[in-house]
């Protein structure tokens, strides 16, 4: 298949790229050049656009503005990127007649309703998300317009809301891939096999590292982390006790993406001990660790 990737010079994208040339003739579109950015271009420029998915199977959009960017950038450039920027694209995919969609989300799109004050927060994608931030409000309007034009006829689409994933303090990646984070690879494959998956015109799922916790223990994690941790991830506490590491006092919520790995029979390869492998090695990826506490609901 053809498939265009923008955002191609992004971590996310860029791992995209990297896994889905293996099989397919991928193109990159990102305005920042690249090694993965095969075209250069504005998502403003439409004529660009049109003429990058003439003759494609397929699109990912990951291209956007994040978290990082809330409050450094006006809420109009969100607006314009993550929104109207979503939108040029979808009409460039119609405009070409390109039948598959994955567009890329976050679970940041849960907002308040991931972390409710009694227990931590059970997150799939029953629950209703309730925003706070621009970012998450226009991400929420992308995924609304692109299911809108799926119920039309248009492209057959696929929401993916992945979890945290960038460089940060080896503890904290470490605990994160139990409850709140993804490698980058392990999403690269999810947007692969949700490449591949027609089964309806639209569908939504959480992508996040496979946790151990159950929902049951939604009140412990809480209030004692600990305590749970050391009855369903003995590994994790060994291996903090071992590096002289606190163990997060407190966990605010879990992400579970069974819904995915049961639909799209995606399952992720990288769990926590592979942060502490890539610490160990000297990996710029992952960060040393931060003097002082620290909890898992940073």
């Amino acid at each position: 298949m053809k498939i265009v990737v923008t955002g191609a010079s992004g971590r996310i994208g860029r791992a995209i790229h990297v896994r889905l040339s293996r099989e397919h003739d991928v193109v990159g579109f990102d305005r920042a050049p690249s090694s993965t950015a095969d075209v250069v271009g504005d998502l403003d420029d439409a004529v660009l656009l049109r003429r990058v998915c003439d003759g494609a199977d397929a699109i990912v959009h990951t291209a956007a503005l994040h978290a990082p960017h809330v409050g450094l950038v006006a809420d109009a450039q969100f607006e314009r990127v993550n929104v109207d920027g979503t939108r040029r694209v979808l009409d460039a995919a119609v405009a070409a007649n390109v039948p598959r969609f994955v567009f890329t989300s976050s679970t940041a799109v849960f907002g308040d309703a991931a972390t409710p004050r009694e227990r931590a927060g059970w997150v799939d994608e029953a629950l209703a998300p309730q925003p706070v931030t621009i970012y998450h409000r226009t991400k929420l309007a992308a995924e609304a317009l692109l299911r809108d034009a799926a119920g039309a006829g248009g492209p057959v689409v696929r929401i993916l809301r992945m979890s945290r994933c960038f460089p940060e303090p080896a503890p904290l990646m470490a605990a994160y891939r139990l409850h709140r984070g993804i490698d980058a690879r392990d999403v690269a494959d999810a947007h692969a096999l949700a490449l591949a998956d027609t089964a309806g015109p639209q569908a939504t799922y959480v992508i996040s590292g496979a946790t151990p916790f159950l929902p049951d223990d939604a009140d412990a994690l809480l209030r004692d982390a600990p305590s749970v941790l050391r009855a369903r991830c003995p590994e994790l506490v060994e291996e903090f006790e071992l590096r002289d590491w606190p163990l997060p006092a407190s966990i605010d919520r879990v992400y579970d993406a069974a819904l995915a790995m049961r639909e799209l029979r995606w399952r992720p390869h990288y769990g926590f001990d592979e942060p502490l492998a890539m610490f160990d090695a000297g990996w710029s990826e992952v960060l040393p660790p931060r003097r002082g506490a620290w909890t898992a609901n940073e």
